[in-house]
């Protein structure tokens, strides 16, 4: 069965992005984040040991929680991910690992920047667009891709500080997407303890831009 991952993204404001240099730490810190409340989190599979790291926290992970591979750019790199138990991916661009993850049925967050981009991805099955990096045009960006595409599920993804999440929510964006402002140097080997104060403030900022 096809989880619904933007109506997950909508529920939860906040993606998760695990980039680092060791799988041990990767693997910490997706456990951390989790164990927070961060429901939703993302391997890339440029941390070494990626597929291990996604299988270890997907069973690690309480009901409810999705585990899923970003930077995933081949239909190859689609069936390693899937083996490993990833429930969704994400990608950095429009590349040909999306119609395969869809034929798969496994949800679709799209990189795209431009309106073309955005289009396309969707066109091509995407669950959702990461728009990226974010933080190039900012908010206003963010609303004036909405003006002409307003039924497509954005999630912002790039620069996206604990300042700036208020924003991109209130621009219409289903969820943010944070990986150095959240996660840090904890995936290789930093403080787990300020990880986890970082995510308990994410989630507070999240849970207020939300109801305001």
């Amino acid at each position: 069965m096809t989880l619904d991952l933007t109506a997950d993204l909508t529920a939860t404001r906040i993606l998760a992005v695990i980039r680092g240099t060791d799988t041990a730490a990767a693997i910490a810190t997706g456990t951390a984040l989790l164990e927070e409340g961060v429901r939703i989190v993302e391997v890339a599979l440029t941390t070494p040991g990626a597929l291990d790291a996604i299988a270890a926290i997907r069973s690690a992970g309480p009901p409810g929680a999705l585990v899923g591979a970003g930077t995933v750019l081949t239909a190859a790199a689609v069936a390693d991910v899937a083996a490993a138990g990833a429930q969704f991916v994400v990608t950095p661009a429009v590349v040909d690992s999306i119609p395969e993850a869809v034929r798969r049925g496994l949800p679709v967050a799209a990189g795209a920047f431009t309106p073309t981009e955005a289009y396309t991805a969707v066109r091509m099955g995407a669950a959702a667009v990461k728009l990226f990096p974010a933080s190039v045009g900012g908010p206003a960006y963010l609303k004036a891709m909405r003006d002409p595409f307003p039924d497509i599920p954005f999630v912002a993804v790039g620069g996206v500080g604990l300042a700036e999440l208020p924003a991109y929510l209130h621009a219409g964006a289903i969820a943010v997407g944070l990986g150095g402002p959240l996660v840090g140097d904890a995936a290789s080997g930093g403080d787990l303890d300020a990880l986890r104060a970082r995510a308990r403030a994410y989630r507070a900022a999240a849970s207020a831009a939300a109801s305001s």
